[in-house]
């Protein structure tokens, strides 16, 4: 399967970050009232393959932590796309962790940088270090206020779990699918599902599911862009699927009892018979449903959300000579908001052909893609970088690519209380500064979601029948053999990850002249016997 990492967690609930935090809140003698929504900040950014630069992206996600928000989130997700060459993302584990750990730092300096201002700076202070520095000399190790639970990743496309406090992230799955070349993950999908228990009992709780995607590039792959979205319906499984179908097998591995009657007897009571192993057959394969519908992305008892560089653009072909093209001038009449009824993922969400069932925000920043970064003038330091110069590039329609969508409270939910009735509360839904080493601006959704415990989340089986909410009822079935299909991609990702690394990379090239040189004496030795 894809690679991961996760990182142990800290014996107490609390890093040293939040509990200074904590502090700070709690100046009066009244009790602390448990909280009734997570706070989540959800992001997805198209890396480019390159290292990312530690102090420009938390300036971007310090920017993301203070617009419209009173405080830090609770929990910040990462979807990334392109996070690193080819060779490192289809090899991954040891391969992949600079990667990870930049964007581990960055959080968490933008997180000091909102807790302490400038002062943060100072404490990131370089020291000289020479052979008679002693640890006493050291200055302090900086605070920790998120906890990175788990990083994951299937082939290009990976996503990052942050917590404030991990000792509320229980259950963890993941799930992934591949739908490049062969099934490859140079384009796929990656998710996490977790619990966040507040108390530890389920009293004040609730499930979330995110993933982080790549879909097909270019103007014209529309139809391929609907079908990315319905192989995550499809493949995409928080559990092997065959384990659901096997329990449901008869003595030996046999299926079900088939829907008609196959004895031949012609008895008197033979209809009865065959009544009742249509029966059977059909409350099974309502099981097999029910289970599979669990595993799904579409889980009924979980909130979803779906963030990454989605690819829908504005034009099915590429720009003539000429073209115009969206500006962020308010005065000119190709103001960027006038080329929104063009986005298609608008429309084909509209019109139910992908992300079934998801909500959005209203956009109201500028496309996200794709951008031309011009030369620098003079050496700029981090601070300077949030007006990197750009222009968008002539051969590429500007687009709204990179999106971040979510599945709203179901019906059954909103009504259950009609005078404080729990909503999604969407604190901000915004495009950050452009970074030098992409050609994308990553796109954040800061949201408070209500915590509901997962039994309360769950349709009833009279509703089942009849609303049309994925957590109902699912847009696709789900595929039994997703996991084995995607074990066997995984070990044709290994051998590209690993051919690459061999015949591009100087690591490589040493060891295959080391193997060479090996062979070789090897081969001389056995000639002069």
């Amino acid at each position: 399967m894809a690679t991961s990492m996760g990182l142990d967690l800290p014996a107490s609930g609390h890093s040293a970050g939040t509990d200074k935090i904590q502090n700070t809140r709690d100046l009066t003698t009244q009790p602390a009232m448990a909280p009734s929504t997570v706070d989540l900040l959800v992001l997805t950014f198209n890396c480019a393959k390159n290292l990312v630069n530690v102090g420009v992206f938390a300036n971007h996600v310090h920017t993301a932590f203070t617009n419209n928000a009173a405080g830090l989130p609770d929990i910040v997700v990462l979807s990334l796309q392109e996070v690193a060459p080819l060779s490192p993302s289809f090899i991954g584990d040891y391969f992949l962790q600079p990667y990870f750990s930049r964007f581990d730092e960055a959080i968490n300096l933008a997180a000091r940088r909102h807790i302490h201002g400038a002062q943060a700076d100072e404490a990131e202070s370089v020291v000289s270090i020479t052979p008679t520095t002693s640890e006493s000399d050291l200055p302090p190790k900086p605070e920790r206020t998120f906890t990175l639970i788990k990083a994951h990743n299937v082939g290009y496309t990976a996503i990052m779990l942050f917590a404030r406090d991990p000792q509320r992230i229980r259950r963890l799955q993941d799930a992934e699918v591949g739908f490049g070349a062969a099934e490859m993950g140079n384009k796929g999908a990656v998710g996490l599902r977790t619990l966040y228990d507040v108390e530890g009992d389920g009293r004040q709780a609730t499930e979330l599911t995110f993933v982080a995607t790549h879909l097909a590039a270019m103007e014209w792959n529309l139809p391929r862009r609907n079908a990315n979205w319905a192989a995550i319906m499809r493949g995409m499984t928080f559990g092997d699927p065959e384990t659901i179908l096997d329990g449901f097998k008869g003595p030996e591995g046999t299926p079900p009892p088939a829907q008609s009657g196959e004895s031949g007897g012609g008895g008197e009571g033979d209809g009865e018979t065959h009544r009742l192993l249509h029966d059977t057959h059909d409350e099974e394969h309502l099981q097999v449903q029910r289970g599979l519908h669990g595993i799904s992305v579409f889980k009924p008892s979980s909130h979803l959300f779906v963030a990454g560089d989605l690819n829908y653009r504005i034009s099915t072909s590429s720009p003539p000579p000429n073209a115009a093209f969206p500006s962020l001038d308010p005065s000119s009449e190709n103001y960027y908001p006038t080329f929104l009824p063009l986005d298609q993922l608008t429309r084909e969400r509209a019109a139910g052909r992908t992300m079934h069932g998801l909500s959005e925000e209203d956009i109201k920043f500028p496309p996200t893609y794709k951008y031309n970064v011009l030369p620098k003038d003079s050496p700029v330091s981090d601070e300077d970088e949030a007006d990197v110069p750009w222009k968008f590039a002539s051969h590429r329609y500007p687009s709204w690519t990179d999106r971040v969508l979510y599945l709203d409270l179901p019906s059954w939910v909103k009504s259950k209380s009609e005078n404080d009735s729990p909503r999604m509360n969407v604190l901000a839904y915004d495009a950050l500064p452009l970074a030098r080493s992409s050609d994308h601006r990553a796109v954040y959704l800061r949201i408070q979601v209500p915590l509901i415990p997962p039994e309360d989340m769950a349709p009833s089986e009279s509703t089942r029948g009849v609303s049309s909410d994925p957590r109902a009822r699912l847009p696709v079935e789900v595929d039994p053999e997703a996991w084995e299909r995607r074990r066997a991609a995984r070990r044709k990702e290994l051998v590209t990850g690993w051919s690459a690394f061999l015949w591009s990379t100087k690591e490589g090239a040493w060891i295959l002249a080391t193997l060479l040189a090996v062979g070789m004496g090897t081969w001389w030795m056995y000639k002069a016997r």
